[in-house]
């Protein structure tokens, strides 16, 4: 599996991601400019990366500009003929605004800048140690989605606390039922607010992150 990261004005966690999937991971990385549309070089196999960061600024609404970049269209379609898609962050929030996946990220509950370790699991899998770092990493939608979205059981993470409880202490930011990350209905595009690639190195004393791309079936 190949991947492409793409760079967007404002992008400040992509180098971190092209590290990780190159030296933790093992995998091909090709960086992808925000102004270019030329995605002929991957496969449905492969995986397109929108990374965490301040797209545009965050001058509107976080990912509402870069939706519309040239880079975007192109992922929009590779996305739609099957081709894997993975926004963690600002990628989460611009994978939303998109329309590939469904509902928002708003202004965090208690409206201020989070950056620490949490928790987070998949299923009835066990907890993992994954660092966050956003202003606007509450995710919402109305209940008919959220519903829809538990019965196709695309919510991928939900945060919890150390021992995989899922309560309202350890939800960071007020996401509806503790979401932390979604998949469309395809499965082949997720979104997550939490940071994997910040959590795949042994010099952070924290693998974490290594499980959450074989969760996703991107390792």
């Amino acid at each position: 599996m190949k991947f492409g990261v793409v760079v967007f004005p404002g992008s400040n966690c992509d180098r971190d991601m092209q590290d990780a999937l190159q030296q933790d991971l093992g995998k091909e990385v090709l960086m992808l400019w925000h102004k270019d549309q030329d995605l002929s070089m991957f496969t449905t196999d492969d995986c397109i990366v929108l990374p965490g960061g301040f797209s545009y600024g965050d001058y509107l609404r976080c990912g509402a500009i870069a939706r519309f970049s040239p880079m975007m269209q192109s992922v929009i379609r590779f996305a739609e003929q099957g081709g894997k898609v993975l926004g963690v962050c600002n990628g989460f929030q611009i994978l939303c605004e998109s329309g590939l996946l469904p509902g928002v990220l708003l202004q965090n509950a208690n409206q201020q800048f989070i950056c620490k370790n949490v928790y987070i699991k998949n299923g009835t899998g066990e907890a993992l140690k994954i660092p966050i770092a956003h202003g606007e990493g509450r995710y919402y939608a109305d209940d008919a989605t959220l519903d829809a979205l538990e019965a196709n059981n695309q919510v991928l993470f939900r945060y919890t606390d150390a021992a995989g409880n899922i309560d309202a202490a350890s939800n960071p930011n007020g996401s509806l039922r503790n979401i932390a990350g979604i998949t469309n209905a395809g499965r082949n595009v997720f979104g997550m607010m939490p940071h994997p690639e910040r959590a795949s190195a042994p010099a952070l004393k924290n693998l974490d992150g290594k499980k959450v791309f074989d969760i996703l079936g991107l390792n």
